[in-house]
C-alpha cells in the first residue's frame, strides 16, 4: 500500500520536474532566440544609413530588385521572392514571417536584396521604407518638363496612363480644389499648374496615380482656406488665380516684382484690354519645341493661333501654363494697386513700368538697344509706377 503511494508520489514529482525542466528549457531557448534575434536585427540595421536609406540599391553588384505591389499579403510576397530565386521555400518564409512578427509589416514598393541572404535578413529589408529617388521640381515647369524630370530620375511610368489622368482627373475629385477646375475649350492639361514645385521622394516603380497624388497632396497643403476666400473676394475662381500665378511665375525673375506685375495684369483685365503676356506665347513656343525668347518680335506674337495666345484672345488662357510657386500665387491673390499698364524687361531681371503706350514704346526702344549692346542699366531706377 505504502509502496503504491510512494510510487504515485514519485511519479508526480518526476512529472512536475519534467514539466519544470521543459518549461525552463523552453524559456532558456526562447530567451536565447529573442536575444540572438535582437542582436541579429541590430546587425541588420547597419544595412541602412542614418537617413533610413538602404545600403543595397540598384548599383550594388548582384542586387535583385523586388517589387511588392500594394495590398500584397505574405504568401504573395513569398511567391515573388521564390520566382526571383531569392528563397526556396514559400511555406517556410510565410511561417517564419508570422513567428518573427513580420507578417503584415512588409512595405509595398521597390526593395533590393542579395542572393544568399537569410530569411531574417530578407524579412527585415522588406519591412523598411522602399527604395526611392528624390526629385526637385523648381517653380515654372510645364507638365511636359515635370515628366522629363521624373524620367531622368529613373521613375518608371506609363506616359499614356499618366497623360490620361492629367487630362481627365476624375479619380482625383476627392480633392476640393480639383472639383473647382474649369475644363475650358482648348485646355491642354487639366492638372498643369497643380503639380506643386518642391522636392519629392518617389519609388522608382510607383504607379501613375501615386505619382500624381504625391504632388496633389502637397498642393492641397499649400492652398489654404484663406486663399479661396481671397479669390472669391477679388472675383476669381482658384483655377483663375493659379492661371494668373503661372503667368506671373514665368514673367518674373525677381520675387519682389511679382505683385507689381500682377497689378499690371489686373489693370488690363479691368480695362478689357488684351492680356498680352509674353509668357503665354513662349509657352506655345516651348510646346512646339522652339526656344523661349526674351524679346518677342511682332511676327512671333501671331505665329500660334491658340486660346493660350493672349495677344490674340482676350482674357486669361484656358488654364495655367506652368506650376507656380507660393510667392506667385500670393501675388495673384494680392496684386499691387497702381495705374501701370505696361512693362518691359531691363535685362537685369527687373522691369521698367509705364502707364501709357507712348511711354512704354520709349522704354522698349531704350532697353532693347541696351540689351542688344550687351549693357544693362542697373544704376538708374527707371521703374515709374
Amino acid at each position: 500500500m505504502v509502496s503504491k503511494k510512494i510510487t504515485r508520489t514519485l511519479s508526480v514529482i518526476v512529472i512536475v520536474f519534467l514539466l519544470v525542466s521543459v518549461t525552463a528549457a523552453g524559456f532558456y531557448f526562447g530567451l536565447n532566440y529573442v536575444l540572438s534575434q535582437n542582436s541579429r536585427f541590430e546587425q541588420l540595421e547597419k544595412l541602412f544609413g542614418s537617413d533610413g536609406a538602404a545600403a543595397i540599391n540598384k548599383d550594388t553588384p548582384d542586387a535583385v530588385e523586388i517589387i511588392i505591389p500594394r495590398a500584397s499579403d505574405t504568401q504573395q510576397i513569398a511567391e515573388i521572392l521564390s520566382d526571383k530565386g531569392i528563397i526556396k521555400n514559400v511555406f517556410m518564409f510565410t511561417i517564419l514571417s508570422k513567428f518573427n512578427g513580420f507578417d503584415g509589416a512588409y512595405m509595398a514598393g521597390t526593395h533590393f536584396v542579395l542572393p544568399g541572404m537569410g530569411y531574417d535578413e530578407i524579412m527585415y529589408i522588406l519591412c523598411q521604407n522602399p527604395h526611392a529617388v528624390r526629385v526637385t521640381f523648381p517653380e515654372g515647369l510645364t507638365y511636359s518638363e515635370v515628366k522629363d524630370r521624373l524620367r531622368t530620375a529613373g521613375v518608371r511610368f506609363d506616359e499614356q496612363v499618366l497623360d490620361g489622368m492629367v487630362r481627365n482627373p476624375q479619380i482625383f475629385l476627392d480633392y476640393d480644389f480639383i472639383t473647382q477646375i474649369s475644363k475650358k475649350e482648348g485646355r491642354d492639361w487639366t492638372l498643369q499648374g497643380y503639380l506643386f514645385p518642391d522636392t519629392y521622394a518617389f519609388d522608382v516603380n510607383t504607379d501613375e496615380e501615386t505619382i500624381l497624388r504625391t504632388f496633389l497632396n502637397n498642393t492641397e497643403r499649400y492652398l489654404k482656406e484663406e486663399y479661396f476666400e481671397r479669390a472669391e473676394h477679388i472675383g476669381m475662381s482658384m483655377d483663375e488665380v493659379i492661371t494668373m500665378a503661372s503667368i506671373i511665375q514665368m514673367e518674373c525673375q525677381k520675387v519682389e516684382e511679382m505683385r507689381t506685375v500682377s497689378g499690371v495684369y489686373f489693370n488690363r483685365l479691368e480695362r478689357d484690354m488684351l492680356f498680352g503676356a509674353d509668357p503665354t506665347v513662349n509657352y506655345l513656343r516651348k510646346e512646339a519645341g522652339e526656344d523661349v525668347k526674351l524679346w518677342l518680335e511682332t511676327e512671333d506674337l501671331y505665329t500660334y493661333d491658340s486660346p493660350y495666345n493672349t495677344y490674340m484672345y482676350k482674357g486669361l488662357p484656358p488654364g495655367p501654363i506652368c506650376s507656380p510657386g507660393e510667392f506667385a500665387i500670393l501675388a495673384a491673390l494680392w496684386p499691387e494697386s497702381h495705374k501701370n499698364l505696361y512693362f518691359v524687361a531691363k535685362g537685369d531681371g527687373f522691369h521698367v513700368f509705364a502707364r501709357t503706350h507712348e511711354e512704354h514704346e520709349r522704354n522698349v526702344a531704350k532697353y532693347k538697344k541696351l540689351i542688344e549692346q550687351g549693357q544693362t542699366e542697373t544704376t538708374v531706377d527707371d521703374r515709374d509706377d
